[in-house]
């Protein structure tokens, strides 16, 4: 979902099927906020958030940080 609602050039998620954790990079991240990537994440799951996931953790960079990183 995740993959399909943002444009991303990394997306990794684990989890055991109800609770997850991601590590999402995608250029749409630059200039936002923690807070403000989370909310994006949080409405391309959408309804999911309330039947399918219960719990997901997640880290949100943009290329520039990913590549930091590595």
């Amino acid at each position: 979902m995740i993959e399909q609602g943002i444009p991303t050039s990394f997306v990794e998620i684990t989890g055991d099927g109800t609770h997850f954790h991601a590590v999402i990079v995608s250029e749409r991240f630059a200039g936002k906020s923690p807070i403000e990537r989370h909310k994006l994440v949080y409405a391309v799951l959408g309804d999911a958030m309330e039947s399918e996931i219960h719990a997901i953790s997640m880290k949100t960079y943009t290329p520039e940080q990913w590549e930091k990183l590595k």
